[in-house]
């Protein structure tokens, strides 16, 4: 069977709603046979066949499989940082929280504890990391995880104090509405 059937047949198979993201090496494993040179261009001819759509440096989405939930570049953050501690936080955090009035449209803002970086992601939008101190039980009683994200988020108290610590322009934030959201969390 030809290397670019093989892959496709692969990826019909076993990709779905939950398992839609995938790294060259994720795929890799399944083409044993062929050199690193053949298989760098099958997967170029996949991208270019559609059957897998680039979204960042090593992060290829199965479109086909993908869900429309809006979770994409959680998802990828997830990925390309799992050997981080990570969590979503700042602008996205306060705006799906009701405290900023904007909402921040294909950009995400995570805390990591690796290096700051933007990665562009297509058609898809951006995620922001942004490096952190904060260990995970420092902030663990202000963290809660996100299922749908698969990615921790901060709470209202904790996404404000980053926002200070990043120097981020606060001008935006209803400070009423945070302060409230605050108390009512203790």
């Amino acid at each position: 069977m030809q290397p670019i059937k093989q892959l496709m047949d692969l990826l019909e198979r076993h990709a779905d709603g939950d398992h839609y993201l995938f790294s060259p090496s994720d795929l890799r494993v399944a083409l044993p046979d062929i050199s690193d040179n053949a298989f760098h261009v099958l997967f170029n001819r996949a991208a270019k066949k559609k059957v897998l759509t680039r979204v960042c440096r090593g992060i290829y989405v199965r479109e086909q499989a993908m869900k429309n939930d809006g979770l994409l570049l959680f998802h990828v953050a997830a990925r390309l940082r799992a050997d981080e501690f990570n969590y979503i936080s700042l602008e996205t955090a306060l705006s799906d929280a009701g405290v900023i009035s904007q909402i921040p449209l294909q950009w995400v803002t995570i805390m990591s504890t690796g290096r700051s970086n933007r990665i562009p992601c297509g058609r898809w939008g951006s995620i922001e990391f942004v490096h952190t101190r904060n260990t995970p039980d420092r902030v663990a009683d202000k963290l809660i995880y996100d299922a749908r994200c698969g990615m921790w988020r901060a709470g209202v108290d904790l996404a404000l104090q980053d926002m200070r610590r990043a120097k981020r322009p606060m001008d935006l934030i209803n400070l009423g509405v945070a302060d409230e959201l605050v108390r009512s969390s203790r």
